[in-house]
């Protein structure tokens, strides 16, 4: 659910926010959470390296465990906001009363009992390898090759369709539309990402996203010729140039700017370029 907000002022904003009358009020998990140090967008030598970045609120991070191999029942306690994703997290007990954090699932509900391992026969919300889940199924947080530290379809509301299992890979359409293969020993968890709702909140005003740590973008045509190659003119005035551009002078959009091709051989059909 989304809270829509209309604000009362000459600016007639209007924001919406997230509905979270169904999430944990209180503190997280004390031992599974660490504070993350800030950049702002600096490299080791103080250099801006990524720019925007900058200020925002404090947060802590929570850490989320992957269980696959566990081979074992776990009990969902609660379902819990998390400031560094989009998507819900949800506090799980293990049968040695251990506690850990996961990605939750869309409708995941507390007191819900949830199977992870290698030989599990999945259902809805359990977390299997490829291989032992139903062709067709949604699945989300997808590993991307076994024992990896590399996810796919993470983000709210995303998932992944398991079209076909074929060999030793599985072939996944993925949230972007590419069709890539992902070895089937590969964990993944059956059903969607939580908070699907999440890409219909409208910030609304500058000042809610100073506090997601994202500072001022200013337009390349604003600015004189000698910073950005857009620059320069007077008033309302087309670029100049064949293509946009950065402001060191690289193609802005539609060039291809992917170096890694170890993995190019495992897909099968490339996403669609937005224009």
């Amino acid at each position: 659910m989304v809270r829509i907000v209309k604000r009362r002022t000459s600016g007639k904003i209007v924001e919406s926010f997230e509905d979270r009358s169904g999430l944990f009020k209180g503190s997280p998990q004390r031992s599974l959470v660490k504070m993350l140090k800030k950049s702002s967008g600096r490299d080791n030598k103080g250099r801006i390296s990524v720019r925007h970045r900058g200020g925002g609120s404090k947060r802590l991070y929570r850490v989320i465990s992957e269980l696959g191999s566990l081979g074992e029942e776990i009990k969902i306690l609660r379902i819990e906001y998390d400031p560094y994703r989009s998507a819900r997290i949800a506090l799980v007990e293990l049968k040695n009363g251990q506690k850990k954090y996961i990605l939750a699932a869309e409708n995941m509900k507390p007191n819900q009992t949830i199977s992870m391992g290698e030989d599990v026969q999945a259902e809805n919300f359990d977390r299997a390898k490829l291989k032992n889940i139903p062709v067709g199924s949604q699945v989300f947080d997808v590993q991307f090759y076994p024992q990896s530290k590399k996810y796919l379809a993470r983000a709210a509301g995303s998932s992944a369709t398991l079209m076909a299992l074929e060999g030793d890979c599985a072939l996944l359409r993925l949230p972007s539309g590419e069709q890539r293969k992902v070895n089937k020993e590969s964990f993944a968890s059956i059903g969607q990402a939580s908070n699907q709702e999440h890409s219909n909140i409208v910030l609304g005003k500058a000042g809610r996203v100073r506090k997601m740590g994202i500072r001022p973008t200013v337009r390349g045509k604003a600015m004189h010729p000698k910073a950005h190659p857009h620059g320069g003119g007077e008033g309302v005035n087309p670029i100049g140039l064949k293509y946009p551009k950065t402001p060191w002078g690289k193609v802005a959009m539609g060039k291809r700017t992917r170096r890694n091709n170890n993995s190019g051989k495992y897909i099968i059909k490339r996403r669609a370029a937005k224009r």
